[in-house]
């Protein structure tokens, strides 16, 4: 932060600013008033406005509208496929100068050495990313993962300044039944932030899950669930992700009154959608499309996020707060022309200046070769459970499917979108391998395979021929872990994340490109969805209703158990 008495002299115009911006209009998002006058800067912070300052550096943006930076307020940024650096270079430039993370994927692989890769980055970033400490490695005791975090060892990565509270408490079972566990990282955080994930939860294990000093939450997926979280107490945090899509169930809650208590968040967004469609700036321009005032939109997007998880000092164009500014040529359209963050100028230069630490993660993928017959899946009765697939939301239908078995194998049936889904164990513990059905990726030959596969991060694999899932899942091993499609035994197309079988090395653009031929080969075999990949990591998730599969078998959520 700069000096403070040079803070005060620039303020008052007694000597020059840092930096002026001149001519635009600003956005109070309090009042709502569109203001003139110039913004005065000095280092790191904002010490005027509407008024006319001289300055070391003057840029014109006369034309333009000034509004406080963007901020996410849940995302993982492991799930953008790309590095904390190039996640940088991706958002920035469309106005997210604040980023809250949890980084549960990289830490279920591999423990405190990735939240301390991902402190370590946010000490060089231009970009300000928060670190929230991941409170749920594994998610769940009903899967296998690269570690285990408990109080104790949470503890040991507090006090970093990235820090801004415990990341999002998924589970909530454990919670409203006071786990042990939960109960030591609860009290850890007592007074300090808690981030929720309590999907579909209501009435008196809601109040006891509140009553736990958790106070944001990204889950809700109607307006209704999100409403009666509000009433609770609890800040909602409208998401819209590659898979997770809630802006236009949630758009109708959002007006002048709620906005102060709403927030944005993306959680898993992949430079594809990203490139295509935008990040916050997406969420905003659509929120306004559809009805939402103008300066309650801004306002979620900025002010009631700050606020929401104790940043006093951003969320507002005003003296004493970071220069974290956004220069748009129509509100409506928040087409980004400028951004400022942390009253550094956004540009290459910015970017170039940055110092870049190791990656971490390396060869994280253990699992021992599969063979076809490994994918089999048998049992007499016929009544099977299969997980179907709701596209555009993380949740799942429990489908229930007379499936016969032939010569001791429950075979796949493409005519009936019946798909097998296996999740084959990574990170060299046990070799576990579970087999189920799936409906809804429209899969009608081939394979498709990830180590993105959440939270736990062990292969997951969908298919209609057990030796091509078998060459997908050997095939991860071979690249560090990533996405691979199969058919007739060779490789599609490939996204190799040699980072904690997670994250790419290549630049964003490249990542984007990769995708792009992913999702045409996916349809070449006839998926159906939009976004097959992190669909498919999802269905691993044993904390998000209502039928999942991990490497130790089904899990029926709402029961929080495994059938057995």
């Amino acid at each position: 932060m700069a000096d403070l008495s040079q803070r005060i002299a620039q303020g008052r115009g007694d000597e020059p600013a840092d930096l002026v911006l001149t001519g635009a209009e600003v956005l109070c998002v309090v009042t709502g008033a569109r203001m003139s006058g110039d913004v005065a800067i000095c280092g790191d912070t904002i010490v005027g406005i509407g008024a006319d300052y001289k300055g070391k550096r003057v840029i014109d943006v006369s034309g333009l509208t000034l509004v406080p930076g963007f901020i996410d307020t849940h995302l993982h940024i492991e799930s953008s496929l790309v590095t904390p650096y190039e996640f940088d270079r991706c958002v920035l430039p469309r106005g997210v100068t604040t980023a809250i993370c949890d980084p549960h994927e990289i830490a279920n692989v591999i423990g405190l050495d990735g939240i301390r890769y991902f402190q370590a980055a946010s000490e060089r970033t231009v970009i300000d990313i928060k670190v929230q400490l991941s409170s749920c490695v594994p998610s769940s005791h009903m899967e296998t993962a690269g570690a285990t975090l408990l109080a104790q060892d949470i503890a040991q990565v507090m006090g970093h300044p990235s820090n801004v509270g415990l990341a999002e408490f998924m589970n909530y079972p454990g919670v409203i039944f006071r786990d042990p566990a939960c109960m030591d990282k609860l009290r850890l955080f007592e007074g300090g932030h808690i981030d929720g994930h309590c999907p579909q939860l209501s009435g008196k294990d809601l109040n006891a899950y509140v009553a736990a000093g958790i106070r944001t939450e990204h889950e809700a997926t109607t307006a209704e669930e999100a409403l009666e979280k509000l009433r609770k107490g609890m800040r909602v945090l409208i998401r819209e992700g590659s898979v997770s899509k809630d802006l236009h169930a949630l758009q109708p809650v959002l007006n002048d009154l709620t906005s102060a208590y709403l927030c944005l968040c993306t959680d898993d967004r992949n430079p594809l959608d990203i490139a295509e469609e935008g990040h916050l700036d997406y969420m905003i321009r659509t929120l306004i499309a559809l009805g939402c005032p103008v300066t309650a939109t801004y306002r979620a997007a900025s002010l009631s996020a700050a606020e929401a998880f104790g940043l006093k000092d951003r969320g507002q164009i005003a003296p004493g707060k970071r220069a974290d500014i956004v220069a748009v040529g129509s509100l409506q359209g928040c087409d980004v022309k400028l951004v400022i963050a942390g009253g550094v100028v956004v540009d290459q230069a910015a970017f170039d200046r940055r110092e870049v630490i190791a990656p971490v993660g390396r060869n994280s993928v253990k699992a021992a070769s599969v063979v076809p017959d490994d994918f089999r899946n048998g049992g007499n009765n016929p009544q099977t459970p299969v997980i179907g697939i709701i596209e555009g939301k993380i949740i799942t239908e429990f489908l229930t499917e007379d499936i016969p078995s032939i010569d001791g194998d429950k075979r796949p049936d493409a005519g009936r979108d019946l798909v097998r889904i296996a999740v084959v164990e990574r990170h060299g513990k046990n070799g576990n391998i579970a087999t189920g059905f799936v409906r809804g990726f429209g899969l009608q030959r081939g394979a498709i395979a990830s180590t993105v596969c959440h939270d736990h991060h062990n292969i997951a694999v969908v298919g209609m021929d057990y030796a091509d899932m078998a060459v997908a899942a050997n095939r991860l091993g071979q690249i560090e872990g990533g996405f691979v499609v199969v058919e007739n035994g060779q490789v599609l197309a490939e996204l190799p994340l040699p980072v904690a079988g997670l994250m790419s090395l290549e630049p964003f653009e490249t990542v984007h490109d990769q995708l792009v031929d992913l999702r045409a080969a996916a349809k070449s075999l006839g998926v159906t969805l939009q976004e097959p990949f992190l669909q498919l990591a999802f269905l691993a998730l044993p904390v998000i209703p209502a039928l999942k599969i991990t490497d130790r078998g089904m899990v029926d959520v709402h029961r929080f158990e495994l059938i057995s």
